[in-house]
């Protein structure tokens, strides 16, 4: 009998040393965070940049050249972009520790531990994807109005507006659903980049025509 009652002390002892190296770590670790959607929202972001980049000037021609739609891809169309990626990368690497908003989780008693590295706000992925839907609705709405008289061309809406639309939705509710930001911190990043790519974008589709001229070429410089 003792030895029956050592033999389970023993596995008692054992059973809370583990469970309380566990907790240990559980709590070293931090707030519990989804990796995946970390992986996903960097995805999206990145995919919405693109698209709006690589999205060309759909437009419907001025009467003095050849009547009728055109595509056009302006190398300028990088000066907006860059524009908002500067912005992200300043935000990432500067203002975030100015603005020291807590991630989900994170409080002044555990910040720089586990899962609670770096401040969440503002968003960087929320603002970028965000910028990148702005930037392109921007553009879109010059071409069609300015540029197109009026005139809409549902592939320009699709590549310019909807899609981005759609990358940088899934890319801030990531962001929340994997608890990598809280919910207001994610809407606030959200529409400052909205806000800052549509500024951004218009400033880019006013002063860059999206006709070529006469050389006819697909690519602009």
């Amino acid at each position: 009998m003792p030895l029956r009652s050592m033999t389970w002390l023993t596995r008692f002892g054992i059973t809370i040393a583990v469970t309380s190296t566990f907790a240990c770590d559980a709590r070293a670790d931090g707030p519990e965070r989804s990796d995946g959607w970390k992986t996903a929202t960097a995805i999206t972001m990145v995919a919405g940049v693109a698209t709006t980049t690589l999205m060309p000037r759909i437009f419907y021609a001025d009467p003095e050249t050849t009547a009728g739609w055109k595509v056009r891809w302006h190398v300028s169309v990088l000066a907006p972009t860059l524009a908002n990626v500067s912005l992200a990368l300043l935000n990432e690497h500067g203002l975030k520790d100015g603005i020291a908003g807590h991630r989900p989780g994170c409080d002044d008693t555990n910040q720089g531990q586990g899962r609670c590295q770096d401040y969440g706000s503002l968003s960087s992925h929320a603002f970028l994807a965000f910028s990148a839907f702005g930037q392109g609705t921007a553009t879109f709405f010059t071409d069609t109005l300015k540029w197109s008289d009026g005139q809409f061309h549902a592939g320009a809406f699709v590549g310019d507006v909807a899609f981005p639309l759609v990358l940088a939705g899934v890319t801030s509710v990531g962001r929340a659903a994997g608890n990598w930001e809280t919910t207001g911190t994610v809407v606030l990043s959200s529409g400052v980049g909205l806000i800052t790519g549509a500024l951004t974008g218009f400033t880019y589709a006013m002063l860059q025509r999206p006709e070529c001229g006469y050389t006819g070429s697909l690519i602009c410089w």
